[in-house]
């Protein structure tokens, strides 16, 4: 995997003309009569992120074959999902910051924001509907499930402390990579449908979600917030279990165990606490490991789409997984 800095904009340069169709049917799925709805959608439509799963739909429908109207509803439908689970998950974070800006619950607090996180999920619903395929209807039925289940899971495990890494990676293969294999198995989907094709998106997006998700377990740890554009140490904060924590519980002395779990026991983490986390998770090789993982799910989901021919969509999709290695938010 090449290690050359690059930009989403250089990735989405084959597809710009795509991308705008896309942004006219997500703004039309995100339209009400309700101005208090219509003010909160313009607000995040102004601080969006980086639209990684619609740009995956439609690159993935460009390497199976020619993006259809489907094609562009689809990855609508990937972001209002996205959406909806970030609006969730930042009330049950109490999160304050999202991408640089006051969260949505921040500015508009709890109760509304679950009532636009329910709205936004109802749209996507509607959307469904709209494609009117049954082979994705079940696959975006199924991934929908799974993000609620990943979610559930991720808080079960922390309140009983009995995550391991084989049951993080069924996690967080469920809050995180389904989205995104399921982004990228609906270009497929929505385009030539054969087997070969459908089965090559989703292990690319499989993998790379795999490798996403590790890269924000790295962040909470390790980014500053001046950097990342949301409040980091979160999940050490809420003592949710990621993959430096658990390889760092198992290889540690039991006295460094003991010393570990007492300061995340901690119930208000100050600064100081959180740095000292950090140090005991690198000395005894927590990073190294999570990024050692992070690479072979990398390169995994290189493999899974090494068939198809050299292409500037090809290439994007590869430019893709280096780019969340090497992303700094």
């Amino acid at each position: 995997m090449h290690k050359d800095l690059i930009t989403l904009k250089q990735i989405t340069a084959p597809i710009l003309d795509d991308i705008k169709i896309f942004q006219e049917e997500f703004e039309n799925a995100l339209k009400s009569e309700v101005r208090l709805i219509n003010s909160i959608s313009k607000y995040m439509i102004r601080n969006r992120g980086k639209k990684i799963r619609p740009i995956l739909t439609i690159l993935s429908a460009r390497l199976c074959g020619e993006p259809t109207l489907n094609s562009y509803r689809a990855a609508a439908m990937m972001e209002l999902l996205h959406i909806a689970t970030l609006i969730h998950d930042d009330v049950v974070d109490d999160a304050t910051m999202r991408r640089g800006k006051p969260s949505i619950n921040q500015v508009w607090k709890n109760k509304i924001s679950v009532l636009m996180g329910d709205f936004i999920l109802s749209k996507a619903l509607i959307n469904m509907i709209g494609i009117k395929d049954f082979d994705a209807l079940e696959q975006i039925s199924n991934t929908a499930e799974k993000l609620s289940a990943g979610e559930i899971l991720q808080i079960e495990k922390s309140i009983t402390k009995s995550m391991t890494e084989e049951i993080y990676f069924d996690m967080i293969n469920q809050k995180t990579a389904s989205l995104i294999a399921t982004s990228c198995e609906l270009g497929a989907i929505t385009t030539t449908k054969t087997a070969k094709d459908r089965k090559a998106t989703f292990g690319f997006g499989d993998n790379l979600g795999m490798a996403f998700q590790i890269k924000d377990d790295l962040f909470d740890l390790l980014g500053k917030e001046s950097d990342t554009g949301k409040n980091s140490g979160i999940d050490v904060k809420k003592n949710m279990m990621t993959l430096p924590l658990i390889f760092s519980y198992s290889n540690m002395t039991k006295t460094e165990n003991r010393q570990l779990k007492k300061l995340l026991g901690v119930k208000k983490k100050t600064r100081k606490i959180l740095l000292d986390i950090r140090g005991m998770v690198d000395e005894s090789g927590g990073f190294d490991y999570a990024r050692k993982k992070l690479d072979d799910f990398s390169n995994n989901a290189l493999n899974a789409i090494s068939f198809y021919p050299d292409s500037p969509v090809k290439k994007s999709l590869s430019d893709l997984v280096a780019f969340n290695a090497l992303r700094v938010k």
